[in-house]
């Protein structure tokens, strides 16, 4: 039985100190739950949520009851005291652009995601939940590193036009935890090193990581195709079709964002179903493919010139760096600029509670949101 002392501490039998931290990471059509005991997961728990289920509720804000309940009535089955909990800590919806690291949860951050969000997505009721059960527990409640992390040196931001620039906008989650967890494994701090990051997931993002901060990044919308992002496209080719009359600019984003890819030419987003069809000796499938890992050298090449080619290592992280496939073609592109690190998954439920971990034993201080800075 846990005993509590303090907001972030309680005593096991053994008289050895312990966390316990809850991770919540809600997405379009499904809630995501862990318990972690320190760095050990007690459960990983994804909950899917019927499109029947969602369509009664008008605008996302209106799901929060449900999500709430959904994960309330998880720790419930599971036996775990809601007392037991140490802190709290989601997946950061789309915030105005922040730093990287740990933001504790406030008032300014929820009316934000409530009212002002950069987007709408179930990602954004994160930390509304997670203030909403903080509060009642008397605990804190985080975010880290959001899809919105834009620490991008001005120079990376000038565009051909000045009535657009680059932003700072990826997986920065998992390919932030990639590059601390490498730092640990060679012994070095993560701020000593530079490290380039490519997270090849169901959109490709990639990240430059340099005196611990992300200086520079390809976004999934300028750099490689993937399996359902088109990536990157001749721009005038891209006028002319958003200009025809069959597309709109609803039509136009659901094509490039979610009919690209390996979804335009194979009509599925599952690159094992791409790689059985290069099994069987489709020559089609093949050439895409490696046009795919192609396309991630390339964009790799890009960003290591911002450093000069001074590069500690390359990683390859997210759900397609499972592949043998993918990544040999990868490594044999760029290994000749740093060694190529393989670290598969999308790990965002581990990076989170990693995250608010490392603010709690006090390796990391989280920041204050606040509007408008």
């Amino acid at each position: 039985m846990l005993k509590r002392l303090c907001p972030l501490a309680y005593l096991e039998g053994d008289g050895i100190m312990s966390v316990r931290i809850l991770v919540l990471n809600p997405g379009s059509t499904s809630t995501k739950i862990a318990i972690y005991e320190g760095e050990k997961p007690l459960f990983v728990e994804s909950i899917e949520h019927s499109r029947e289920e969602l369509a009664k509720f008008p605008e996302i804000n209106d799901q929060y009851p449900l999500r709430k309940e959904t994960i309330l009535s998880q720790l419930d089955e599971r036996n775990i005291p809601l007392g037991s909990i140490t802190a709290i800590v989601a997946r950061g919806g789309l915030l105005p652009p922040v730093k990287s690291g740990a933001y504790r949860v406030n008032d300014d951050m929820v009316y934000q995601l409530k009212y002002h969000p950069q987007n709408e997505h179930a990602s954004n009721l994160g930390a509304i939940i997670a203030q909403g059960i903080a509060q009642d527990l008397g605990i804190e409640a985080y975010v880290y590193d959001p899809v919105t992390v834009d620490e991008m040196e001005p120079i990376a931001r000038i565009t051909g036009l000045p009535e657009m620039e680059r932003k700072g906008m990826g997986h920065n989650l998992n390919m932030r935890a990639s590059a601390i967890k490498y730092a640990q494994e060679v012994g070095k701090a993560y701020d000593e090193l530079s490290l380039l990051v490519a997270h090849l997931g169901g959109g490709i993002t990639l990240s430059l990581h340099k005196g611990g901060r992300i200086i520079d990044m390809i976004s999934d919308d300028e750099g490689p195709f993937s399996p359902e992002r088109a990536g990157g496209l001749p721009v005038f080719q891209v006028i002319k079709m958003a200009s025809s009359p069959e597309y709109d600019y609803k039509k136009m984003m659901r094509k490039v964002r979610r009919q690209g890819g390996l979804m335009a030419y194979f009509g599925t987003t599952d690159a094992r179903e791409v790689e059985k069809m290069i099994a069987e000796g489709d020559k089609k499938a093949a050439l895409v493919y490696e046009a795919l890992a192609h396309n991630v050298a390339k964009n790799i090449g890009k960003l290591a010139v911002v450093v000069a080619g001074r590069i500690d290592a390359i990683i390859l992280t997210g759900g397609m760096a499972h592949s043998e496939m993918l990544v040999s073609w990868i490594k044999d592109r760029v290994a000749f600029l740093a060694p190529v690190k393989v670290i598969p998954g999308e790990n965002e439920m581990e990076a989170l509670a990693q995250g608010a971990l490392r603010v709690i034993r006090g390796e990391e201080q989280a920041r204050e949101f606040v509007s408008g800075d």
